[in-house]
């Protein structure tokens, strides 16, 4: 077995030190074992659930979300099952999150649309829908779909 001090471990994972005390502070990453000197001192195994935290990140799953799969790996009752049903719930609020970015482009190419260009900034669609209450009404986003957006 290897021992990794932070600096090197964070070198291995391509991560930073402080991503590394983040995870210990967090729970994500169990608290290293110190030398006498008072050095944390890590394990081969610590460099794969980092890469494992890691590559969760980026498949979309939050920190807590990681924390939940990190229990369901060590579980000696768990199964894969565990996994599926929180990866189908991931995927759920995804498709709602893409539904709503969907909407959230909508209604900016809607106001862009509706901007003349020619006029003075106070009376562009797009400031007077982040500025006023009443217009955001008329130019409301919605989950997937935008209402055609009203001329100020």
């Amino acid at each position: 077995m290897r021992g990794y001090t932070i600096g090197t471990l964070a070198a291995a994972c391509s991560v930073r030190r402080d991503t590394i005390r983040y995870y210990e502070r967090s729970g994500l990453m169990p608290r290293a074992d110190r030398t006498t000197s008072g050095y944390r001192i890590y394990s081969d195994r610590d460099v794969e659930r980092v890469n494992f935290i890691k590559t969760a990140q980026t498949l979309g799953f939050t920190l807590s979300e990681i924390g939940l799969l990190l229990s369901i790996r060590s579980s000696v009752s768990a199964s894969a099952a565990d996994v599926v049903k929180l990866t189908e719930e991931k995927i759920r609020g995804l498709t709602a999150k893409l539904r709503q970015l969907r909407g959230i482009k909508q209604a900016l190419e809607q106001l862009v649309e509706d901007c003349p260009v020619d006029v003075p900034v106070n009376d562009c669609p797009i400031i007077l829908y982040m500025s006023h209450p009443t217009h955001r009404h008329r130019h409301k986003i919605q989950s997937g779909t935008t209402p055609k957006a009203a001329n100020p």
